[in-house]
């Protein structure tokens, strides 16, 4: 890659260094701030850190270690068990229930404070072993930096310096290291000495390509922040070609690589889960609040009843809340967890996030490594005249083989690599001589060849940024802005270009020196593409299809992340490319309306991620975001949904919701339909739930004013609730209908409102018509007999219950030609408790009585009307 980092156009991410540097004045060792000096030279480096160029000593080196620390990453401090359990009493409907079963153990209600209590723990049990299962499962996937460096140091203080291996924790400020190809980089550094050396820092920046560095500051550096100034590399990058010898000026928590787990946005904000958990616990609680004191003053002013009713009253605000909720979604979004992690590999670790990334309808990612992979791939050859010519890929060719052969690097890297890959003629066919290795200040590098057909000439074939070697080549200026043009329409289309020349020179003994490179015969142009994900299209195509917008966040150029999108088939409309110069224009306000129409996001820095993933937040949408850098920190705690791969950075993996097996949009699509099967029956469970339990508590509020006597004892309502609560559990284990897949699961209190609204009247109304029929047909309630009334009561409202569970479960319409599933096993289980308890020897324990045969009848008259009308109900809400 190091030939094209300047036509492919770099912008590294970060903070200019200088807002806490040491003064020559104070020059107490302190890595986390030496570094901080904006563009301070060698000896002024080495003098703040206290050491030079030979190295520390190795009784100074244990001094630091004892007072810097090891060089680690701050460790992610472990919750515990009995932590998470306690933490998962913040869930709104958790901490409700618990309010309801202290009110009821108030009130002398020990058997339904009992029943609310213990459906209170079982949901903090199971919600906590999950997550700490999912905990565990992420510490065994952190993986170290790097093991050993190679460092110079001296045994006493007027020894030769003596180069060894040693730890990576070990590594202290001052120390003086060694860096190789396809080295990590062992902490942050400022280099001493460097030669040809490139570095990649898409961990850092997301920039795919590798980063030119140097160790004078002449060129003032590759981009604007920290990242890009020359004589500094950073943990967390690696070393792509060229050596290096550097002094170490900061390790562990000190380096930037550390600092990003207490940068921006880290405190998390509620995600889409939580904030519908929100608002529609507040609906309840509202509901909840209202309904005792109505109970209590309606019938102290209309029926003269006045505390005695109090067990009443809290009995009917237990029924309007869904118990067995918490225990519901824990288990659904466990179960699917628990599947996830067995047969595909993905981890999630905090359970809300499930339903989250089911409820995403935008999902961004970055370029390089998820819609692409990190290597080039040759695109076209280009002659002279803008047409194409093979010539110009074998001279290429040519020059990256034999600068390979005789430079001594130990490999190509992956422009050179790209190159060798697409000349099937194969470049071994040259006979080299010399060559002139990469440098980051000229841009080229220069093979000798001998020409063949001509004994005694020699050919230099030079190849690299196409600025550097057009400056090197016999045109006058109409020529090399031809030629400019040419390479910038190629470089508009996300293109990477090199430039090939050649010269013809007598043959010669003496070394090839980079003043030979002069008076080149321009013969064209090679462009290259990043090669594209394996599974990307199809799983783009998915995704799309599935109602999830993708949008593409990158640091590198407009071009280049368009070109991806086309070539993948995501839609760009002619204004959805955006770069970050503009984003810094926008207010908040102007910003949340453009992410709508934007798709490609460009130059980003990790700053910019986290704005515009807040931005579509703002607008509406359940926001993911696919990162594997410390750059992505930020945007993956801003976003509902934080992804990351097993082998992403080790901040980035720990800050995520969601661990994949691998960076592939496959596994995200098998996860957003784990999340949303999950989402689906949670919102059919709260769907059926609600609209019964708010039909049930009109009705009896109604009824307990209209008669002379309670529509129902306290510890039927409770027994009721039970069989009701335990009933629902089966939703945990539905099958959604497969339209519940097709679109982002998302729970929204004032759809639900609307929906309790229309189902829930006319189950009251289905109940209210009970109660005329137990009170005015003769023979079917028994007149003014309260047993027989309450017992017919509690066996119809637990069949209407049967039949809302049937008619609106989850896998409605999907079940034709299959067995019964456990929702409808479960509606069939209510009804015949329903119809067996009253005679049954349970019956006079709860005040139930058996039913006269003359009264089933006259129930069945308001059964079968009622599931005609929520036949036709739910159709026209469906259509």
């Amino acid at each position: 890659m190091r030939e094209a980092t300047a036509a492919s156009g770099r912008d590294a991410a970060g903070t200019a260094p200088g807002a806490t540097a040491r003064t020559g004045r104070n020059r107490q060792v302190d890595g986390a701030r030496c570094e901080e000096r904006p563009g301070p030279g060698v000896l002024e480096v080495l003098r703040a850190l206290e050491t030079g160029p030979r190295g520390l000593t190795e009784a100074e080196a244990g001094r630091r270690l004892a007072r810097f620390g090891d060089n680690v990453l701050p460790a992610r401090r472990e919750v515990s068990w009995a932590r998470l359990c306690v933490r998962s009493l913040r869930d709104p409907f958790t901490a409700v229930l618990a309010c309801l079963g202290l009110v009821s153990a108030a009130v002398l209600a020990w058997g339904t404070a009992s029943v609310i209590l213990l459906l209170v723990a079982v949901s903090c049990v199971l919600r906590a072993t999950g997550e700490h299962r999912a905990d565990r499962s992420t510490a065994r996937l952190r993986e170290l930096v790097a093991t050993t460096a190679t460092v110079s140091r001296r045994p006493q203080q007027d020894a030769a310096p003596v180069s060894r291996e040693v730890p990576v924790d070990e590594l202290v400020p001052g120390d003086v290291v060694r860096l190789g190809p396809g080295d990590l980089v062992p902490a942050d550094v400022r280099l001493l000495r460097a030669s040809g050396l490139t570095v990649h820092q898409s961990a850092l920046t997301g920039e795919s390509a590798a980063v030119a560095k140097h160790a004078d500051d002449l060129s003032g550096g590759t981009g604007s922040g920290v990242f890009g100034q020359s004589p500094y590399c950073f943990l967390g990058s690696s070393v792509a070609t060229g050596s290096a010898t550097a002094v170490v000026t900061a390790t562990g928590a000190r380096t930037r690589f550390a600092a990003a787990q207490g940068g921006p946005a880290g405190r998390r904000e509620a995600g889409a889960f939580d904030r519908s958990v929100h608002g529609i616990s507040w609906i309840l609680i509202r509901f909840m609040l209202l309904t005792p004191p109505l109970v209590l003053m309606a019938n102290a002013a209309l029926r003269g009843r006045g505390l005695e009713t109090l067990p009443f009253a809290v009995a009917v605000a237990v029924g309007l809340t869904p118990e067995m909720l918490p225990v519901l979604v824990t288990v659904c979004l466990a179960r699917g967890a628990a599947l996830l992690a067995r047969t595909r590999g993905v981890i999630v670790k905090r359970l809300p996030a499930l339903h989250d990334i089911g409820a995403m309808d935008v999902l961004c990612l970055d370029k390089t490594g998820t819609l692409t992979q990190d290597r080039p791939v040759v695109d076209r050859s280009l002659g002279a005249d803008g047409r194409d010519d093979p010539d110009v890929l074998r001279w290429a060719a040519a020059n990256a083989w034999w600068t390979l052969q005789l430079a001594d690097l130990p490999r190509p890297d992956a422009l050179d690599e790209a190159l060798l890959e697409a000349d099937t003629d194969g470049p071994t066919a040259y006979d080299g001589v010399a060559a002139v290795p990469f440098d980051p200040v000229r841009r080229l590098a220069t093979a000798v060849i001998r020409t063949p057909g001509r004994l005694g000439t020699h050919t230099l074939v030079v190849k690299g940024d196409v600025h550097s070697v057009l400056e090197r080549c016999a045109l006058d200026e109409a020529e090399r802005e031809r030629y400019r043009a040419l390479a910038a329409r190629a470089a508009d289309e996300g293109l990477r270009v090199l430039a090939v020349a050649t010269a013809e020179r007598p043959a010669r003994a003496r070394d090839y020196t980079p003043a030979d490179e002069r008076g080149l015969a321009f013969r064209g142009l090679v462009t290259l593409r990043d090669a594209l994900a394996p599974t990307a299209a199809d799983a783009l195509r998915d995704l799309m299809d599935g109602g999830v917008t993708v949008k593409v966040l990158t640091g590198d150029h407009p071009g280049t992340a368009l070109r991806a999108c086309r070539d993948l088939g995501v839609p760009v409309p002619a204004d959805g490319v955006l770069t970050a110069g503009r984003v810094d224009a926008l207010t908040d306000a102007e910003l949340s309306d453009l992410v709508r129409r934007t798709t490609v996001f460009a130059r980003c820095t990790p700053e910019h991620k986290a704005r515009i993933t807040q931005a579509l937040r703002a607008g509406g949408h359940t926001v993911g975001f696919l990162g594997d850098g410390v750059n992505d920190l930020p945007a993956l705690r801003a976003a509902d949904v934080g992804l990351a791969p097993r082998d992403a950075a080790d901040v980035a993996r720990e800050g995520a919701d969601v661990v994949l097996a691998g960076k592939d949009l496959t596994a995200i699509a098998h996860a957003i339909a784990a999340g949303r099967h999950a989402g689906g029956n949670i919102a059919t469970y709260l769907r059926v739930t609600l609209s019964s339990n708010l039909g049930n508590v009109v009705a009896m509020l109604s009824a307990g004013l209209l008669l002379p006597f309670l529509p129902m004892l306290p510890a039927q309502v409770l027994a009721q609730n039970l069989c009701f609560d335990a009933a629902q559990l089966a939703f945990a284990h539905d099958r959604p209908h497969p339209s519940v897949l097709r679109r982002p699961a998302v729970l929204r209190p004032r759809a639900l409102l609307r929906f309790l609204t229309g189902f829930g009247l006319l189950n009251a109304a289905a109940d209210l018509a009970t109660f005329a029929v137990l009170a005015l047909v003769p023979d079917a309630g028994g007149g003014d007999d309260e047993t027989l009334f309450h017992s017919g009561w509690f066996t119809e409202n637990l069949l209407t219950q049967a039949v809302v569970m049937f008619l609106l479960r989850g896998d409605r319409g999907g079940g034709r030609g299959r067995r019964p599933g456990p929702v409808s096993w479960a509606a069939l289980a209510l009804a015949v408790i329903g119809l067996a308890v009253p005679p049954s020897p349970l019956g006079p324990v709860l005040g139930l009585t058996a039913l006269p045969p003359v009264s089933y009848l006259p129930l069945t008259a308001v059964l079968v009307p009622y599931a005609v009308g929520l036949t036709v109900l739910r159709r026209r809400r469906d259509t």
